[in-house]
């Protein structure tokens, strides 16, 4: 009887020890996952921001000519139904490029996925509000991610060079992934919104860094293909 209380208590504590140790393991990997996903975050950034730095410009005085704009969609309205300011400086600043004859054409590239929701069409409309000729504006309604936009830019519009037109954040991005095409792209800096207003945006974009490569590493491709479209004459 003795010798059997004894025996319990020893498998109770052999099992209280595997348990701690178990535990111990657990927060191991945790922490050992954390500091993987931290590193491949600020390498993702910085190999990005390294690589593109030469291709941004914020003055339509210094930028080159290109042909052709890529103007990256985004939804016109926040959740809260107020006008979405990401939206507002990317057209101003498309409109900008035109006007100043830095670019001839542009085309619109956004999510037309749903029948209600189009961001091309909206976009081309305010273009033309602001002064930009109809027969200057070709729209991509299978924009739906950056990486779409861009390869697309290439394989359905036939552009090897192009000014990509969005937030520095977003060109930085655009532009590598323009690199990794063949492309030939600069980007045209849209004034960008406020750290309050951007911070979940700024949170997404980090993630999608670390996304663009695993995407680059597969060889992902768009959405959707499509016959070429001609870019003016």
């Amino acid at each position: 009887m003795f010798t059997s209380i004894e025996n319990n208590k020893r498998t109770g504590c052999l099992q209280s020890v595997l348990f701690r140790l178990k535990r111990f393991s657990c927060l191991n990997l945790l922490l050992y996952l954390f500091c993987l996903s931290l590193m491949a975050l600020v390498a993702a950034d910085d190999c990005i921001k390294e690589s593109t730095k030469e291709s941004m410009f914020v003055s339509v005085g210094d930028i080159p000519k290109n042909r052709v704009g890529l103007l990256l969609g985004t939804s016109k309205y926040l959740s809260n139904g107020s006008l979405n300011h990401y939206w507002k400086y990317r057209i101003e600043a498309a409109v900008e490029l035109f006007k100043a004859g830095k670019v001839d054409y542009i085309i619109v590239s956004g999510d037309n996925s749903k029948d209600d929701y189009d961001e091309p069409t909206n976009m081309k409309a305010d273009l033309m509000e602001a002064g930009v000729p109809e027969n200057r504006i070709v729209l991509d309604y299978a924009g739906f991610r950056t990486l779409d936009s861009v390869v697309r830019c290439k394989e359905i519009f036939s552009q090897d060079s192009c000014t990509i037109i969005s937030q520095r954040f977003h060109n930085e991005r655009a532009i590598y992934l323009a690199q990794q095409n063949g492309i030939v792209a600069i980007g045209y800096n849209a004034k960008d919104v406020n750290v309050f207003y951007g911070f979940k945006t700024m949170l997404r974009e980090k993630l999608a860094r670390v996304k663009l490569f695993v995407d680059l590493m597969v060889g992902k491709k768009p959405k959707f293909g499509g016959e070429k479209v001609k870019v003016g004459e």
